[in-house]
């Protein structure tokens, strides 16, 4: 199976990260006895699996907890280019020394490529270390699975899942990881945000009254692969996939799970619940030759059980209005989630529902701390203090909620939250299995074109492999 991620664009600040770095040692494999210092070794050693930018920045943010040596030990990425330049990026990080050695430590023995390499990053750990998953969301479960087998803890990035079925499997699978006392973390960082904290307690403690509505928006120009040119001629299709995951669904969800689930998610933890329906809209536009499956903007309309409203706005088109934010309104005011991407949120209260700043009742203090830090500081601390900690049945149900608005705009349908947890469609089922050689779950047509979503002609899955725009 797979570790890779290959976009170059991060949500974290990877290299202005690097030098805030001081603490380390080194390592052992997981089956064999620490050897390396004289009395305790109480390292807490880091394998990144898929070296594109989040999983590097999930790592140097990993690196840069203050509490007790910490060290990244080994990287696994499907490219072997990707990987040697994060181990570049990471070369000043290399000679920071921390408790009994540098912080990064990867040598070319600990370096793998390939559709198995995350197995062997993770023989680098020893139980009770860390397994960054960073790779497009298709893989998570399969990497899951065996850090579950291991006994390692787990960092692994949104989305978690895609679809139904993997939806499922990854709740059987984190059963094991909870009786094994696993600490599990999923990078729905903004749940860490001490304005976001807040500002919930204030929500849940009746400051702004019922909800009765929220917006939430993410449109801004193209970004990351969400839009993507055919493959070169000769090009291996499955790794042009990969290299271009926010254009496939079946390796990422797409546009909506990759870049909208952070403000689906920040919403519903405001509402204190899931929705439990949606119906949507959306549309390709100026497409070119551009071969991916997204559409360039998405409405989504959600429904709690109480009838209250989550309107979603997705867009990534160059030349337009940009928003990044999420807003809660209720009977007595109105309050600010998210303003301007994800950090600092900037969350405010206003009395009513004009957001005036006369009617300004709290705001948070700024400047407020990074929750991509935060949410770092919180698992390591779980991790040494032994504590209850496990992300995953949350991460599950946000990456599902925001799979049944994507699957609401992509069918013209409408999609309950109990039609989603029952579906059987499963994008790639034989996602384990692949390799070098193996033909991609999606292939082209003769044209090199594939499959898109067909709202109204296509309503029981989200694209007809048969049928090519």
């Amino acid at each position: 199976m797979t570790i890779f991620v290959a976009n170059n664009s991060s949500r974290r600040t990877f290299i202005t990260q690097a030098g805030a770095i001081a603490a380390a040692t080194s390592l052992v494999r997981a089956d064999e006895t620490p050897a390396v210092h004289p009395g305790e070794d109480n390292t807490i050693r880091i394998a990144l699996v898929g070296c594109g930018g989040r999983g590097s920045g999930a790592a140097v943010n990993a690196l840069s907890v203050e509490n007790g040596p910490i060290q990244l030990v080994a990287m696994a990425d499907v490219f072997e280019g990707n990987l040697e330049n994060k181990i570049e990026a990471m070369k000043d990080l290399g000679k920071i020394q921390g408790h009994d050695g540098p912080k990064v430590d990867v040598p070319k023995d600990r370096r793998f490529v390939g559709f198995d390499a995350y197995k062997q990053a993770i023989d680098c750990l020893r139980p009770g270390d860390v397994v960054i998953l960073a790779t497009p969301a298709a893989f998570r479960w399969v990497h899951y699975q065996y850090a579950i087998e291991r006994g390692v803890n787990v960092f692994m990035e949104k989305p978690v899942t895609i679809d139904a079925p993997t939806t499922n499997r990854i709740l059987d699978l984190n059963k094991l990881a909870l009786e094994k006392n696993l600490k599990v973390a999923v990078g729905l960082m903004c749940r860490h945000c001490k304005a976001r904290q807040e500002l919930f307690e204030r929500i849940q403690g009746g400051e702004i009254g019922d909800i009765n509505m929220m917006r939430a928006y993410r449109m801004a120009g193209p970004t990351g692969s969400a839009a993507c040119g055919p493959m070169e001629p000769g090009e291996n299709e499955l790794l042009y996939q990969i290299k271009n995951f926010h254009g496939f669904l079946w390796l990422s969800g797409g546009a909506v799970s990759d870049f909208l689930i952070h403000n689906i998610d920040e919403s519903c933890w405001m509402k204190d619940a899931w929705p439990v329906e949606a119906i949507a809209s959306g549309g390709r536009h100026y497409r070119g030759n551009q071969v991916d499956q997204n559409f360039d903007n998405y409405a989504i309309e959600y429904t709690f059980e109480d009838g209250a409203k989550l309107f979603v706005d997705g867009r990534t088109m160059p030349g337009c209005k940009s928003e990044f934010a999420s807003y809660a309104h209720g009977s007595k005011g109105t309050a600010v989630i998210s303003t301007a991407s994800h950090s600092p949120a900037k969350c405010r209260i206003y009395k009513g529902q004009a957001m005036d700043k006369n009617d300004l009742v709290w705001a948070f203090p700024q400047p407020e701390p990074n929750p991509y830090q935060v949410e770092w500081d919180d698992l390591i601390a779980a991790i040494r203090e032994d504590k209850p900690y496990n992300e995953v049945e949350r991460g599950a149900m946000a990456s599902l909620v925001t799979t049944m608005g994507r699957m609401a705009a992509h069918t013209g349908q409408k999609m309950t939250l109990k039609q989603m947890q029952n579906l059987k469609h499963e994008f790639a089922p034989d996602v384990d299995k692949l390799t070098f050689d193996s033909p991609s779950p999606l292939l082209a047509d003769a044209a090199g074109k594939y499959p898109i979503p067909m709202p109204g002609l296509v309503k029981d899955v989200e694209y007809d492999t048969t049928v090519v725009s």
